[in-house]
């Protein structure tokens, strides 16, 4: 009977605060989050194509975990880990945990652990540093009697000696122990394997379907590839494909041009550095016919682009200026070309004194969004067009040999990261094994051979995608981060 009128006492006590307490609703949560969202929001960073893709999976992340702090009666929640690239403001930041970069955004990761919309919104402000005051500003509605009464029939919280003293075992407590376990491959195998299966097995007809049209197409037009800039779902992509095969029927003559050439769909129409014809998903037929049509003036730019690098190698001692579609942003030919022009004239100015043919064998990439110049793991040098050329003398000269080091061992690796791929999707009868950008040689290579001492019959006919952060994508592609426990 003491428990009981305690209990009593208890829920009347519960109740009056509920009612008198305010909390977050949804649309709450989502003004909230709005520096968040401007901060880290994938169209924001265009130019920078491996931290988009991570931007996008963790908001699809982040937005199944604020829809299931929604949903009524739902208690089963699991530490999620997240990544985000977050547009830098205050470039003079001391947070210790922040990766900064030089292109103007720092890398942040945090763990979710709450439980309701409020805590999780102040976590997430926090975690990027960002201001958390208007929170407390905002409208937010009082929840209902019914919420109320769903609340009630919730487990008091006793005292620790009240589980101490009837061996009942303590919630909290459980809780928090089954927060402090990492998530492990094999116990996230477990609790995500059946889901990808029944996505993958639904997504099957769509993936026949979208390899016919590629080929069909492909054919048609006489095309040397069709490819994805992004990673966007199987329908997505047949989608696509209709829409060409459409302007096909309505305008064959305006293909002719095309022969030959690879298919990019992308964010934007218009020729790539590298001469592929890109077709931007949002446009109209109308829009890209202009691009078909203007296909031989594009040719006309490219030899005045190559032009171009040809000059800067004889400046800068013979090294190749080469372009890297996977590691640099999707720019336009006419974008990439004016990049050129203004660092050949800096260099032209600067008179540097390269001995000819000193740096032959090298090469480089030049960038946009870069301030200061790096040496990549694959030998290339990563030079931006803003440089100071001194800068970029000492960097080149001081680096030279290493790099011609990196570029000996890049054909080892690219070889040795091969062969792991194909060993481990014969071992693991997958589907198929692939990585994203973001996701480098080396890391590929260590998580291989890890994966490789591991027996793992779940993935069995299954695409398995190595990335950064676990995730199941819509297509029942499996995504497991490089570095797994």
């Amino acid at each position: 009977t003491f428990y009981y009128f305690v209990r009593l006492y208890l829920e009347k006590i519960l109740s009056q605060r509920i009612l008198q307490s305010r909390s977050l609703s949804g649309a709450d949560a989502i003004n909230a989050l709005r520096p968040f969202y401007f901060a880290v929001h994938p169209d924001f960073f265009g130019q920078h194509p491996k931290e988009r893709e991570v931007n996008e999976n963790s908001l699809k992340r982040l937005n199944g975990y604020l829809e299931n702090l929604q949903k009524p009666g739902f208690r089963s929640f699991k530490p999620t880990r997240l990544t985000f690239y977050v547009r830098e403001s205050e470039p003079n930041s001391s947070n210790a945990q922040e990766s900064f970069s030089a292109s103007g955004f720092r890398a942040v990761s945090f763990t979710l652990r709450t439980r309701d919309l409020l805590s999780t919104v102040l976590d997430i402000l926090n975690s990027c540093s960002l201001s958390t005051e208007h929170v407390q500003s905002l409208n937010v509605n009082s929840q209902s009697h019914k919420e109320a009464k769903a609340v009630l029939n919730r487990p008091i919280k006793w005292d620790k000696t009240y589980y101490s003293f009837t061996g009942f075992k303590d919630p909290e407590e459980e809780l928090e122990q089954a927060q402090r376990v990492e998530t492990t491959l094999i116990s996230w195998l477990d609790d995500n394997e059946a889901n990808a299966e029944k996505k993958l097995k639904k997504s099957l007809p769509l993936r026949e379907e979208l390899e016919r049209l590629k080929f069909e197409l492909s054919h048609q037009l006489q095309l040397s590839d069709i490819r994805w800039q992004r990673s966007w779902g199987i329908a997505h992509r047949c989608s696509q494909l209709h829409s060409l095969g459409r302007l096909v029927q309505q305008r064959p003559e305006v293909l002719r041009n095309v022969k030959g050439h690879t298919l990019i769909f992308t964010d934007r129409s218009g020729m790539s550095p590298a001469g592929h014809v890109m077709l931007g998903t949002m446009d109209v037929h109308h829009q890209w016919t202009k691009i078909f049509e203007r296909l031989p003036n594009y040719y006309k730019l490219q030899k005045r682009m190559l032009f171009l690098e040809d000059r800067i190698s004889h400046l800068l001692g013979g090294i190749q200026v080469i372009y890297i579609e996977e590691l640099q942003p999707l720019l336009t030919l006419e974008e990439y070309y004016d990049n050129l022009d203004s660092f050949y004239n800096k260099l032209l100015d600067s008179r540097l004194p390269f001995h000819p043919r000193s740096l032959r064998g090298l090469q480089m990439i030049l960038e946009s969004d870069r301030y200061a110049p790096s040496l990549h793991e694959l030998g290339h040098f990563m030079i931006p067009t803003t440089c100071d050329p001194a800068t970029l003398q000492w960097f080149i000269i001081a680096k030279a040999q290493e790099a011609r080091e990196n570029l000996k061992r890049k054909e080892e690796m690219m070889l040795t990261e091969k062969e792991l791929i194909t060993t481990s999707t014969e071992k693991f009868s997958l589907d198929r094994l692939y990585k994203e950008p973001s996701v480098s040689s080396a890391q590929m290579i260590e998580c291989c051979k890890r994966l490789l001492q591991e027996s793992l019959p779940y993935l069995q006919g299954m695409h398995l995608c190595i990335s950064h952060f676990y995730s199941v994508l819509q297509d029942g592609d499996l995504c497991i981060p490089w570095n797994w426990k």
